[in-house]
């Protein structure tokens, strides 16, 4: 299991290299920093260091109990991330298809809803509000419970 929570960009990749060895499927999703308003410059994230890291093994942990995963990677960024920029990875391996699709879907939700960032959009003139939580991210996230 890897989990990185870290300022700098990461190479899917090298991240892949090795990653799953005997597994039946591998899924990884790459989160890239998108401006709905047509006016965010970058997106600015903050995270408690400690905190963060240890509420995301946890839930990595869960996930890997729960679908049996052979191997599992987190990568989220903080910082200042311009737009089209890479902001997190989840890479998950099973033996099975459904339960590395299932893991992958289930630590995305986590991680938009849940993980403990907090982020800031700035705008052509500077920073703007920090980012509210959304109720279909919650949704997302409950279908697991």
């Amino acid at each position: 299991m890897l989990i990185r929570i870290q300022p700098a960009p990461f190479e899917l990749a090298a991240l892949l290299d090795g990653f799953g060895a005997g597994a039946g499927a591998i899924v990884t999703f790459s989160g890239i920093v998108r401006d709905d308003t047509g006016q965010m410059v970058a997106l600015e994230l903050e995270h408690y260091p400690g905190m963060t890291e240890k509420s995301v093994t946890a839930i990595a942990e869960q996930a890997q109990a729960r679908w049996n995963l052979t191997d599992l990677a987190v990568i989220h960024r903080y910082g200042r991330l311009s737009v089209g920029e890479a902001i997190m990875c989840v890479a998950t391996a099973a033996r099975h298809r459904a339960e590395a699709f299932e893991a992958a879907e289930y630590l995305m939700d986590y991680l938009k809803s849940r993980a403990p960032f907090w982020k800031r959009e700035i705008g052509p003139d500077g920073p703007g509000d920090w980012v509210e939580a959304k109720a279909a991210d919650e949704d997302a996230l409950n279908r697991w419970d």
